[in-house]
């Protein structure tokens, strides 16, 4: 079997997502998705990858993708690492329908029947177009879309939300109500009364619903030192699940001085590429949750190393989703299959709305459990006449 074309789409009216397919000579077709800077890592498909992918045997997943590691930018979850990510889930869909088996299957077959899911609580416009992840791009101007309008309900009805979502058999959550104050400050400083109205959200959820909920807390990796370790201390009295990215991750060792004013575990990091950055998270002695997503740490075959390193280190691994569907298709899978998963993300206004404008199939939880998706594969595909779009844009290398 040889690669024949390297296919990419995007659409214009979500700006950030670009898939790739990979055409063969037998006929299956593999899929492909990263998101962030998506002309950027389309041009890098393009002009760096498929000259050294077209004529390949892609069922050599491990020889195909280590000769794509250049000499710059593969320490980095940038356009080169995301690029290859994208690739990597591609490859990994194709060898399933060569199989004819689910995704979770070839990786070595399921660990369990179902994994719990959280619920990120964004909104149906949340990181939409093109200003990337800032509060200016969440989504909360007043215009409703829908029933799960999740952002505006966690930061002016918390309680309701929580108890929208036990409703549903949902009973984790995760919030990020101190962005605006950092973004404000660069991270160096919040307020008594912006801390007050920060945790106001987290008040009115214990009051709901009292511990029936589990309480993630995203940071963003937005925040300096000082202010995070007085966030941490003010958060104790809620019993938080996890607290994520807390500090800027390009200072992995300060974990360490994070850690005693934690309550909560640390959950680290979406933002990490490659088992070496891991390593150095791993070694800092105070993650307790590892984090990491398919379309930026480097792929279905790194994350499957990563969780192999967490799970050495006794930790669990939560695999990262607000980024599209195939990807978020693609971990529910890996959620499946890998022994240490604790926990799989997903997103209500995600996957009950516009994720199905694009792919054929998107995994549903049901009372709070992702069962084992279908295959072969990831088991979806981009509809049959997403080219057919407007807005769609579609480049071919042969």
């Amino acid at each position: 079997m040889k690669i024949t074309k390297l296919e990419t789409l995007r659409a214009g009216e979500f700006p950030n997502l670009v898939w790739v397919r990979l055409h063969t000579d037998q006929g299956p077709v593999g899929l492909g998705e990263t998101n962030f800077s998506a002309q950027s890592v389309e041009t890098y498909l393009h002009e760096y990858v498929a000259p050294r992918v077209l004529g390949r045997n892609p069922l050599e997943i491990e020889r195909l993708t280590r000769s794509l590691q250049g000499y710059l930018g593969y320490r980095s979850s940038g356009v080169e690492t995301r690029a290859i990510s994208a690739l990597d889930i591609a490859l990994w869909d194709l060898f399933g329908k060569v199989c004819g088996m689910p995704l979770y299957q070839v990786l070595g077959g399921a660990s369990r029947a179902a994994i719990r899911t959280y619920n990120t609580c964004a909104g149906y416009r949340y990181i939409r177009d093109a200003r990337l992840q800032s509060s200016a791009n969440w989504g909360v101007d007043g215009e409703n879309q829908g029933p799960y309008e999740d952002l505006d309900a966690f930061l002016n009805r918390a309680d309701e939300l929580a108890q929208s979502l036990l409703g549903e058999g949902i009973t984790a959550m995760k919030i990020w109500p101190f962005d605006p104050y950092a973004e404000a400050s660069d991270g160096w400083h919040i307020s008594g009364p912006e801390l007050d109205a920060a945790l106001e959200p987290f008040r009115k959820i214990r009051r709901a619903v009292g511990n029936k909920m589990d309480i993630m807390v995203e940071f963003h990796s937005l925040w300096r030192l000082p202010p995070a370790q007085r966030i941490a201390r003010a958060l104790a009295e809620f019993d938080t699940y996890w607290h994520e990215d807390p500090i800027r991750m390009d200072s992995l060792d300060l974990l360490k001085a994070y850690a005693p004013h934690s309550k909560a575990p640390i959950c680290a990091s979406e933002i990490l590429a490659g088992r070496w950055s891991f390593k150095d998270l791993l070694q800092t002695g105070v993650a307790g949750i590892v984090m990491f997503d398919l379309a930026w740490c480097g792929g279905i075959s790194e994350a499957r190393r990563i969780a192999a390193l967490a799970d050495a280190w006794q930790l669990p691994v939560a695999p990262h989703d607000c980024v599209g569907p195939i990807v978020y298709a693609a971990s529910c899978h890996f959620s499946i299959w890998a022994p240490n998963a604790l926990v799989q993300e997903s997103v209500r206004a995600f996957y009950s709305g516009w994720y199905n404008e694009l792919v054929t199939h998107v995994p549903r939880p049901v009372q709070g459990m992702i069962a084992a998706p279908p295959g072969p594969g990831i088991g979806s595909e981009l509809l049959p006449d997403f080219a057919k779009r407007a807005d769609a844009s579609v480049r071919v290398s042969t």
